[in-house]
């Protein structure tokens, strides 16, 4: 048995064939952690230095040798694939449901499948196929939802009925379920043997690979790596790579200038059995059974089954060390729920005979998306970590973008919802993290029906207005950390029924927000926007301007007291950042840009601005509560509480100035409101927050003010087709594929960041246009919704997906925004996306499947015919354009 159970782990021996390996791999390891001695030495310097032998370790070595880069070391504590990857259950699946997971998975598949051939390292790859089972209608729906993904990627995949599910494998109990979806090219591998091929691959490409070596810590200078320091001596480095796995938080910790990578351990178990009387075929699919919570694969003519319980056991908050994970405590009570659903799933395994429980760590992070991405803190030093049990899968996709990043300066795909930078500090805490992966890991397997909320972690950043919000009614959801209103409930309202109202249907906040939406467009609304991203720059001369009019696409040097919409572009003329900047005086700037922007944009601009101690950049988030004021009687209720004129005249579109509102001085008022409706945007000294609210609050009674969250602000600002960065503009969008030309300065009279690429655009035209869609054949009451990702089709071709979705309350129709494509039909080619080509298709939009009729638009609907009417009134082709 013990045998079996290593072959199982892949007890690692090499078996490469080059001399140097033979030196080191000349004996078979023990498991303990004595060190062994090292015949060959480490190099005094490298370009870049690894640390980590695991799946990523090895993958991005793997891959920045294939990209040309050959002065690399790899360092690896104890041996190469014997931390986590030695236990890795070895399932390879596409089935994810974000977007860039997915890719990432399938390009890991496609990798695998090669590598023995490419290296000579047998990995045991085997296509199985998976199959993830429903046993409620929601699950099926999310399962549709994937399948959507998957066929649009050209991934073969199918949702089957549970009799179908019974012929792929006999053995499965059926009576419960009420469908599944079968992706036939998923896979298993021994996942050591894979780490072990690509560290073979990567050594015969000049990589060196060193076991038995500790990182002790990272040395910086002006905030750049220059080295690492190791128990075996120094490296000169111009790149460092955290491959660290569950130890990536505190080797982050341990340099001279600290690295946060928030990711924390916990328990993960799984048994292992012997073969079956009729042992199980190599090629029986792999289940998944998220509604049991656990996953069944082949092992050898038995069975391998884990999963994620509903109290995971979090790991080494205190920070213990080891140089390899040896198996820790079986603990059957612990695992009982899962063995019972085991049971259920599979009744003919009552009599078989169980070889081993496995506990083994498996790390996780705040959001359940890995982490990848150079650290805002220190340039050159770059993370991969935090794989939440998915690290064989990912491991080849992630290593090859985080490889291309290094070397190109930026990967081939958008990997935002993966960048370090979408965190904070303020995630790093122990207590936070430990909290966080015990709610994370039940949440792999748990149903997540669109706009659900973390629990833990919660109420850690709030507005001064938190409390007083919370008391009339605030639903709250939480962004980078922050504390924002979903909506508000009316007193009377259910309000544990309305927190248990998730669904992929109609929710039951619908009528709340829309009578929320309503009061903006008829009378005057109030929601507290202070999450934004707040920076001031400024200068002693003429540095800030010159600064950012090379980092702003728009032209900036405007008279005192203007708004300027403005993007902050890459080289390739995609969104780093959207922003709005004010011009307070002639040296001095107030930024505005989205609530998750705050490390990513700091550190954006930090590397680009020049280093002048002339030159001052704040952070001054902390420092401004923002209200914005939307509606019609925005006015009314500024001008009565400032005794100033607030007519167009006195303040115009795009205006900003410092005024009194109540008794507090110092209010920055800003005659913008992110959503295309009139109104005004307030920002506030913190110290004066309450009393400004009060006073809004106050004044507005007799013009029919109301609080209102960020549902209803997503359906004003979708249905006038503005997009928002992080949701539809990301660094692969530029303002000339999202109609926003205008916001483009090109003859400003200084070169900046991405021009050279918007010019090239500008002359040979675009390859996706942002559109606009209105659902005309939706029933809003009884059909799925939209959210977000849905495939777009164009005369029945998928030519692209949604970005973002909303109810539109004005039009009574759904609205979806997202980018449309166009591909030769024979060739694939990608060629120009013009305005005919928009206009003259026939657009349907797939929810879970089900594909619904869509009128396209490029610009958004004229408030002229924006009055509420009868759905079968509307003539939507009848509109007009602003």
């Amino acid at each position: 048995a013990a045998g079996m159970f290593l072959r199982l782990l892949s007890d690692v021996r090499w078996r490469a064939t080059r001399p140097r390996w033979r030196r080191w791999m000349c004996s078979r390891r023990s498991t303990s952690s004595t060190a062994e001695p090292h015949p060959v030495s480490l190099p005094v310097q490298a370009q870049v230095v690894i640390c980590g032998g695991g799946i990523t370790g090895t993958s991005v070595a793997y891959h920045l040798s294939k990209l040309g880069w050959k002065d690399i070391v790899l360092l690896e504590q104890g041996r190469l694939a014997a931390g986590t990857t030695r236990f890795c259950a070895g399932i390879v699946s596409a089935a994810r449901p974000v977007s860039i997971e997915l890719k990432m998975a399938d390009y890991s598949n496609k990798l695998y499948q090669q590598l023995e051939q490419e290296t000579g390292v047998k990995t045991g790859y085997m296509k199985t196929g998976s199959i993830s089972l429903a046993q409620t209608q929601d699950r099926l729906i999310s399962l549709k939802r994937i399948a959507s993904s998957l066929n649009v990627m050209g991934i073969p995949c199918e949702i089957i009925t549970p009799k179908q599910v019974a012929q792929l494998h006999p053995l499965i109990n059926i009576h419960d379920l009420v469908g599944a979806m079968y992706v036939p090219g998923d896979a298993l591998v021994s996942s050591a043997d894979v780490s072990l091929a690509l560290a073979t691959a990567a050594s015969r490409n000049g990589v060196q690979i060193h076991e038995r070596t500790s990182v002790s810590h990272v040395l910086v200078q002006k905030g750049r790596v220059t080295g690492v320091e190791t128990d075996r001596g120094h490296i000169s480095c111009q790149y460092f790579v955290n491959c660290a796995g569950q130890w990536a938080y505190e080797l982050g910790l341990s340099g001279e200038e600290h690295v946060s990578i928030p990711v924390h351990a916990c328990e993960h178990f799984y048994l292992l059995t012997y073969p079956l009387k009729e042992p199980l075929a190599s090629s029986i699919p792999t289940i998944v059974d998220p509604d049991g919570r656990i996953y069944i694969r082949n092992w050898q003519g038995g069975i391998l089954s884990g999963g994620f319980e509903k109290n995971p056991k979090p790991l080494f908050t205190e920070g213990r060390n080891q140089l390899e994970i040896q198996n820790l405590q079986e603990d059957w009570d612990h695992f009982e729920p899962l063995l019972s659903a085991l049971l259920r799933r599979m009744p003919d395994l009552e009599a078989l005979q169980i070889m081993q429980l496995v506990n083994c760590p498996e790390t996780f992070t705040p959001d359940m998306r890995c982490i990848m991405g150079e650290s805002p803190a220190v340039r050159g030093y770059f993370v991969l970590a935090g794989m939440n049990s998915a690290g064989i899968s990912y491991g080849g996709g992630a290593g090859k973008y985080l490889a291309e990043w290094m070397v190109n300066g930026y990967p081939s795909e958008n990997v935002w919802p993966l960048d370090l930078k979408r965190f904070g500090s303020l995630q790093s805490s122990r207590t936070f993290l430990r909290h966080r992966v015990m709610e994370v890991m039940p949440l792999i397997c748990d149903l997540k029906v669109p706009r659900w909320d973390f629990q833990t972690g919660r109420q850690l950043r709030t507005s001064p207005l938190y409390d007083r919000l919370d008391a009339q009614g605030a639903r709250w959801m939480e962004k980078h950390g922050f504390e924002r209103v979903k909506y508000f409930v009316p007193p009377g309202k259910d309000l544990l029924d309305l927190d248990q109202s998730k669904t992929f249907y109609k929710p039951d906040w619908f009528d709340i927000v829309g009578s929320e939406v309503k009061c903006c467009k008829e009378a005057v609304c109030v929601i507290d926007m202070s999450s934004f991203t707040k920076f001031e720059i400024s200068s002693t001369g003429d540095q800030a301007l010159a600064s950012l009019q090379y980092l702003f696409s728009n032209d900036l040097d405007v008279p005192v007291g203007h708004v300027v919409h403005t993007g902050m572009l890459n080289e390739q003329g995609g969104y780093e950042n959207d922003c709005s900047v004010a011009r307070l005086s002639k040296r001095s700037f107030f930024m505005i840009s989205p609530t998750d922007q705050q490390v990513h944009c700091w550190s954006w601009l930090k590397n680009h601005l020049p280093n002048d101690s002339n030159l001052t950049l704040e952070d001054v988030t902390w420092k401004y509560t923002a209200l914005n004021l939307i509606g019609p009687r925005a006015v009314d209720v500024l001008s009565e509480l400032s005794y100033a004129p607030i007519t167009p005249e006195h303040f115009p579109s795009l205006f900003c100035k410092e005024m009194s509102v109540g008794y507090a001085n110092g209010i920055r008022v800003m005659s913008i409101t992110h959503t295309g409706e009139p109104g005004f945007m307030l920002y506030i000294p913190i110290e004066y927050a309450l009393h400004v609210y009060n006073e809004v609050m106050n004044m507005g009674q007799k013009y029919g003010i109301r609080n209102a969250g960020y549902y209803a602000l997503r359906s004003l600002r979708i249905e006038k087709f503005f997009a928002f960065w992080g949701q539809d503009l990301d660094a692969f969008t530029t303002p000339m594929e999202c109609g926003r030309e205008f916001q483009v300065k090109l003859e400003k009279g200084m070169e900046f960041i991405g021009q050279d690429a918007l010019l090239e655009q500008k002359q040979h035209g675009v390859y996706k246009r942002f559109t606009m869609f209105i659902l005309e054949d939706h029933d809003t009451d009884m059909d799925l919704w939209p959210w977000w990702g849905e495939p777009i089709f164009r005369n029945g071709r998928y030519v692209g997906k949604t970005t973002s979705s909303a109810y539109s309350y004005t039009l009574e129709r759904h609205v979806c925004l997202g980018f449309v494509q166009h591909f030769d039909e024979k060739t694939g080619e990608e060629l120009v996306v013009t305005t005919d080509f928009i206009n003259q298709g026939e657009y349907e939009i797939d929810i879970a499947g089900q594909r619904f009729q869509a009128k396209a638009k490029l610009y958004p609907f004229s408030s002229l015919f924006t009055q509420r009417r009868r759905k079968d009134e509307v003539e939507l082709s009848g509109y007009q354009r602003e």
